[in-house]
């Protein structure tokens, strides 16, 4: 039965990536549709053993999102994402509480859990349903980084709620939960740096083994910080997050096997979830999981963005977007069964609104996310789909293997493999399009659709994948132009008024040596200037190319001849357009 559900579910994950909506909606249904009330009738109704599986599965999601977390994403867009996961989420609950209150009619113990279980984002649901609508990096980790951070004070502030009686002085109440985050915080990045330096300098006799060792080491994170009564989900999220990003043995590897460990996870919490509610108990508690819904949706979230984003310079757009990207997913559910083991008066009531509250929003705020970030311009149909590169270890030759696939709407389409400009230790080395491969020239041109494996030394092996993602979103001229990727230059637009551009140079020209000290410098002040001892200001470029660009003496002269005599017709053209564009102001 259990490997029917979970093959059920692998496959639903191609609808879900159709439908455009998250994946939990398909996992709860077939919870619900093997439930008491569904195709086969299984009764489960054991609270504790769900909340028990939900915390498992919680910290081995927060572990696959730390690991699978870009620290030169998150980086920038963390300011914004520390305030919506402590100012903000106070913000939720104290409005939402009010709303569910004098609205819905619960007393304020109640409002109070209830607005924080709510109060927790799930990334995944978001990204899930903009996979075809890319945001700015800047969205991208704001959402990705609230939604890792915030579940630590919102399962402080649920159980707070549900296991105390009324909060006489909520300063204390906050001073506990800066501690708890503290300590979690503290204990995540020192796990997760003690582990990332052992798992460097330590050789294990298998490669299979460092995936497991990953995975126990971001556990023992979130023992440590319950331990030692810190936030126990931070610590893990924080601890995956630092060795995610230190270049550990057998990354790929280890990333597949977090990254299915994760899906498991997901699976099973969410048919478990299914399984606990009962369907024909849910007709009394929609009116009031919709008006609470509402209350969040379009009061509560909207004003601790505002609230949360006010230090900072954030454009009206992406505050509308953050305002509406706050989807519910997971947690909230997992959340909703602590009343419930505590014993709290109408808790099945609260995890039914919370049920159906999950489950309505998502399929309101879903479909409409991918239409909002166009109409606010945050989302570029034609750069949809973004590049996925996969990657092997070629251990023994101190190298990897690139894998990715040109899709569709990708500015790579119509490229000439030199035009890639990859670094030096990176080539093309095959070519499959059409079902048939074969090995590419230096002018083969790329079309959409075809499958490149990209062999590269391991120096450049992370500077060959972010020029070809730069190559995917912006064209041959990424770098250029300022489209590139992860680290692209500034656009025209970012430079001072009157400043002529500044290109960066060629990758031939990047290893070449620097023993060109007279020659022409990019910069605004040496326009114009030459290099020779009796060339005069002024002279043409035609010129200036046609008696070889310089002039150089001394050891200068082999080496560039060298390379003219070694120049392929790719690289004088190349050089044509470099001299064009140094001539444009």
């Amino acid at each position: 039965m259990c490997a029917l559900v979970l093959l059920v579910a692998v496959a639903a994950v191609r609808l879900s990536s159709r439908s455009g909506l998250p994946s939990l909606l398909i996992y709860l249904g077939i919870g619900v549709a093997i439930g008491q009330d569904g195709l086969v009738g299984v009764v489960f109704d054991d609270a504790e053993l769900t909340q028990v599986i939900g915390y498992a599965a919680l910290v081995v999601i927060l572990a696959e999102g730390g690991l699978g977390t870009k620290w030169r994403e998150v980086k920038p867009a963390l300011p914004v994402a520390a305030m919506l996961s402590t100012v903000g989420v106070a913000v939720s609950v104290g409005v939402t509480a009010t709303g569910a209150h004098y609205l819905v009619g619960l007393d304020w113990k109640q409002s109070l859990i209830i607005g924080a279980v709510v109060s927790s984002t799930d990334a995944a649901a978001v990204f899930s349903v903009l996979r075809k609508v890319p945001l700015p990096s800047k969205l991208t980790g704001a959402l990705e980084a609230e939604s890792g951070f915030n579940d630590a004070p919102v399962v402080i502030l649920v159980v707070a709620f549900s296991t105390t009686g009324p909060i006489e002085h909520w300063y204390v109440l906050v001073g506990e939960i800066a501690l708890e985050l503290a300590i979690g915080a503290t204990i995540g990045l020192a796990v997760g740096l003690l582990g990332a330096y052992g798992l460097r300098h330590v050789a294990l006799p298998a490669s299979g083994l460092y995936p497991i060792a990953v995975l126990a080491i971001a556990v023992a994170a979130y023992a440590g910080g319950a331990l030692a009564h810190g936030s126990g989900f931070l610590a893990v999220y924080l601890a995956s997050l630092v060795m995610g990003n230190a270049r550990l043995p057998h990354w790929p590897a280890t990333r597949g096997f977090a990254e299915g460990l994760g899906w498991i996870a997901q699976i099973g919490m969410f048919v478990l979830l299914g399984l606990l509610v009962t369907p024909h108990e849910l007709g009394d508690d929609i009116v009031p999981a919709l008006v609470v819904g509402l209350i969040l949706t379009a009061v509560a979230r909207p004003v601790s963005v505002l609230v949360s984003t006010a230090p900072f310079r954030t454009p009206w757009q992406e505050k509308a977007l953050l305002s509406w990207a706050g989807l519910r997913g997971a947690v909230p559910i997992v959340l909703a069964t602590i009343p419930m083991v505590a014993e709290v008066p109408e808790s099945q009531r609260l995890f039914n609104i919370v049920f159906v509250l999950v489950i309505v929003y998502t399929l309101v705020q879903g479909p409409t996310l991918p239409w909002l970030a166009k109409w606010l311009r945050l989302g570029d149909s034609e750069l949809a789909a973004d590049l996925g590169v996969e990657s092997a270890p070629l251990e023994r030759l101190s190298g990897h293997l690139l894998s990715l696939a040109i899709p569709k709407g990708s500015r790579m389409h119509g490229v000439e493999v030199s035009e890639l400009r990859l670094p030096a230790g990176a080539a093309v080395t095959l070519i499959v399009r059409d079902g048939t491969s074969f090995v590419p020239g230096p002018t083969t041109v790329l079309r959409s659709g075809d499958e490149l494996l990209v062999v590269a030394t391991d120096p450049v092996r992370d500077a060959a994948e972010r020029r070809l993602r730069a190559v995917s979103r912006g064209g041959k001229l990424a770098d250029w132009l300022g489209t590139g990727g992860d680290d692209a230059r500034p656009t025209e637009s970012a430079r001072r008024p009157g400043a002529p551009a500044i290109w960066p140079p060629w990758a031939w020209q990047r290893h070449r040596p620097r023993a060109r000290a007279g020659a022409r410098a990019r910069g605004p002040a040496d326009a114009g200037r030459t290099t020779a001892a009796g060339r005069k200001a002024g002279a043409s470029r035609t010129a200036d190319a046609g008696r070889g660009r310089g002039a150089a003496t001394g050891p200068e002269r082999p080496a560039h001849g060298a390379t003219r005599s070694a120049g392929t017709a790719v690289g004088e053209r190349h050089r044509d357009e470099l001299d064009h564009s140094q001539d444009t102001p």
